[in-house]
């Protein structure tokens, strides 16, 4: 999957995002997220969490500004950019997920859906 959208996003004209980069990109919830529960949840030091979110601004896909809620923090948000390339991975992912659907049949998929979200209540438990 990871793998798909990667170099889907690249077609795209999204070429300058990695991996890593990604990982912590999914994160930003739609009213930005501060870098240390960025760091947290992608289970990565707020020094590597800093860096990527760095490399992010830089290509124009988050900027950083003001946390309303504390005059002290600040919050990473999606630049118009970043929600182009959110869709543009979308897009991929619901393609992969339809083939695999078309594979594997409702029922199968279901499960399969129903299983992965249960482990990743173990393995990534800030998703």
């Amino acid at each position: 999957m990871e793998a798909r959208v990667l170099a889907a996003l690249a077609e795209a004209g999204f070429d300058d995002v990695t991996l890593a980069q990604a990982r912590v990109f999914q994160r930003i919830g739609p009213d930005g997220t501060r870098l240390t529960d960025l760091a947290e949840q992608a289970q990565v030091t707020k020094q590597t969490a800093g860096f990527l979110v760095d490399q992010l601004e830089r290509a124009g896909y988050v900027r950083r500004g003001p946390d309303p809620a504390d005059g002290r923090a600040r919050l990473v948000r999606i630049t118009s950019r970043g929600s182009a390339a959110q869709a543009a991975a979308a897009e991929v992912v619901a393609e992969v997920e339809a083939e695999w659907e078309r594979h594997l049949g409702s029922r199968r998929m279901g499960a399969l859906r129903e299983t992965l979200l249960r482990l990743r209540e173990i393995t990534d438990p800030y998703a």
